[in-house]
């Protein structure tokens, strides 16, 4: 059986009308991986939203990375200027509970299975507490990158809605030059650049390239 292709910039584009037509101005809380990521997705939503960002990403393997990607996009968040306030909801940062969620990526290279699991860990955190902040929706800034399935993104956002009972944003932000302005952006900010994902899996992969 074929699995039915879905244009999530269609079906965000689609939200986004409706609400411009309700004249509402939602919540979102905003899982973000770094600030390059979130420059272009920043931008596009804070026109529609009011935004919290939430640093969740227990997959980022060293303290040192960790806090390096913190402050650059706490920098770039008091340095853009936006629509709708956007404001920080930290996260203990554990990367246990990464090894806990994919315990073993050694055959396995990004964009596979662990990848999914590692998604469906950082997206359930975010809806845990969008709902738990009495927020209107949640989403994720992961689908802007070439490298993440923005399908099965949108397929966990979607599962994770129905059981914890909280609108998912669907998105494809890599979609209308979406990444091609995040690089844009970096540049014009300064912005440090990752060249992995911030697990050891993915830093060994980049290493190998």
């Amino acid at each position: 059986m074929n699995t039915v292709k879905i244009n999530y910039q269609k079906e965000l584009e689609k939200t986004l009308k409706e609400l411009e037509e309700a004249e509402k101005v939602p919540s979102l809380l905003l899982h973000a991986c770094c600030a390059p990521c979130s420059s272009y997705v920043m931008e596009y939503l804070a026109s529609y939203f009011k935004i919290t960002i939430l640093f969740y990403n227990p997959n980022i393997s060293e303290a040192g990375e960790y806090e390096k990607r913190k402050e650059e996009l706490l920098r770039l968040m008091d340095s853009m200027p936006f629509r709708y306030p956007v404001s920080y909801r930290d996260s203990l940062y554990d990367p246990h509970e990464f090894y806990q969620a994919v315990p073993d990526r050694a055959k396995d290279k990004e964009g596979g299975e662990s990848c999914f699991r590692c998604y469906h860990l950082r997206l359930e955190k975010t809806a845990k507490e969008a709902v738990e902040g009495g927020f209107d929706y949640f989403t994720t800034t992961l689908s802007i990158s070439p490298l993440k399935n923005a399908q099965k993104l949108n397929e966990i956002g979607k599962a994770l809605s129905e059981q914890y009972q909280i609108p998912y944003l669907y998105s494809d932000f890599k979609k209308k030059n979406g990444y091609k302005r995040s690089i844009e952006l970096s540049a014009e900010y300064g912005l440090y650049r990752q060249n992995y994902c911030g697990c050891v899996f993915s830093k060994k992969e980049a290493k190998e390239r």
